[in-house]
């Protein structure tokens, strides 16, 4: 392997910082995006609906069906 000045080395590790720095801040981004359950909500509002909507009818046949056994 080649011997690096230490000028190069120093070179080279402040690129590596500031191509860190740029990959955390996409990271912190992507992060951010992907766990805003106030948009996952607003674009999915609807399923949301049918899907509470199903949850109440189930659970309210359910305890139709349990009061009748009685």
């Amino acid at each position: 392997m080649a011997q690096r000045s230490p000028a190069e080395i120093r070179s080279s590790m402040e690129a590596n910082r500031a191509e860190l720095a740029v990959s955390m801040e996409r990271l912190h981004v992507e992060v951010a995006r992907l766990t805003d359950w106030r948009a996952h909500v607003e674009r999915h509002k609807r399923e949301l609906l049918i899907g509470a909507a199903v949850v109440g009818l189930t659970l309210g046949m359910r305890s139709r069906r349990r009061r009748r056994r009685r």
